[in-house]
Formats: structure tokens, C-alpha cells, sequence
């Protein structure tokens, strides 16, 4: 597998996200009282979750055995799900000691695809599907479309008690997310 294949690196030279303004809305808005099917099976509504939620969107996690879709390379911000969601796995412990109550992942796929995901990485946090577009059409996140699927872009909401009080966006490179997150986080500690 060549790298520009592997979906557990990011390949040199991949074109960088822009700040296009389309998430400029989102602090301060109170997540919808939309429910999303996790893979670990139950429903979770973002919105009546307490304490501090970090939530990462994603467009779409790939699978070794499957292809890419065309150009993916291509698309600003598109490549890297795999190597952001591992990320998160590896500073799970200390997103917690951070005090984030909870950390999910979110896309469009459905949970069914997702779940060979949580488990091929051995993620210790659920994803979340928003496969009808529930949650992103609610808080007017920003989407492309590519081979027929509707994505959401990367970009990682925090909240506290159900209302954005950080937007990362654009994120790149994926895989220093997590990190970024964490600084965040020791700057800015959760009010009781």
C-alpha cells in the first residue's frame, strides 16, 4: 500500500483547508435536541449531555480494504479521519483528566460502517451517525459532497452543557487535533 493509499498517514503536500467563514455562527448555540445512534448501540442527544463534550465531525473514515473516492487527496481538509480518530483515542486518558465528560466522533456514514471503525482502532469513545443529516442541517454545518455521499467537514465542536463554547475550524492537520483540543482545554477549565 503506498502512502498516498495509507489510510493511517497523511501524505505530504495535501492542500490546506481555508477559513471560509462557514462555522463562524456556532459559538454560543445550544446543540439540537436531534438523537444520534452511537455504535455503541443507544441513542445519545447532544444536546441534553452535562458537563463538557468534545465532539469531533469528520467526513468519512476509509477501510483498508476499500478505495478511496476519486481525487480524494484533492479536497481540502477531506484526507486524514483515520489518523485524527486515532489521535483522539491515544489522548483519551488525558481529554478525561482535562475534564471532558464525553468525546465522540461524528459523520454522515451509518453506524453499522462506523462500528468496523471503533473497532479496527480501537476507539475507547462511541461515533456517532448522522446519516440523515439531522444535526448538521440544525446547526448549519458545513458539508461537500463527492461519489454521491453528502460529508460534513472537519471541525471539532466543545460544549458545555449543551451550548458551543469553542469551534475548531478548519482543522489541519487532522492528526494534531487532539492535541490542539487538549491545549485548549488546560487553558480554558471547566466553570462548576
Amino acid at each position: 500500500m503506498s502512502n498516498s493509499e495509507n489510510i493511517y498517514e497523511l501524505p505530504k503536500n495535501l492542500p490546506v483547508p481555508v477559513d471560509d467563514g462557514a462555522c463562524n455562527h456556532l459559538t454560543g448555540l445550544q446543540l439540537p435536541s436531534v438523537s444520534l445512534q452511537s455504535t455503541v448501540g443507544s441513542l445519545v442527544e447532544l444536546a441534553s449531555l452535562p458537563g463538557r463534550t468534545v465532539l469531533y465531525c469528520y467526513p468519512r473514515t476509509g477501510r483498508p480494504d476499500q478505495d478511496l473516492p476519486d481525487n480524494w487527496d484533492l479536497i481540502p481538509g477531506a484526507r486524514g479521519c483515520t489518523p485524527q480518530s486515532c489521535a483522539f483515542r491515544d489522548h483519551y486518558q488525558e481529554l478525561q483528566q482535562a475534564r471532558a465528560t464525553q468525546v465522540f466522533g461524528i459523520s454522515t456514514q451509518a453506524s453499522s460502517y462506523q462500528q468496523e471503525a471503533v473497532q479496527r482502532l480501537h476507539l475507547p469513545f462511541a461515533l456517532l451517525s448522522d446519516a440523515a443529516l439531522a444535526f448538521t442541517n440544525a446547526l448549519s454545518l458545513p458539508t461537500f459532497e463527492i461519489a454521491g455521499m453528502t460529508l460534513m467537514k472537519r471541525l471539532t465542536l466543545i460544549s458545555d452543557h449543551g451550548r458551543i463554547v469553542k469551534v475548531f475550524y478548519p482543522v489541519f492537520p487532522p492528526d494534531k487535533n487532539a492535541t490542539e483540543v487538549l491545549s485548549w482545554l488546560s487553558e480554558h477549565p471547566l466553570d462548576d
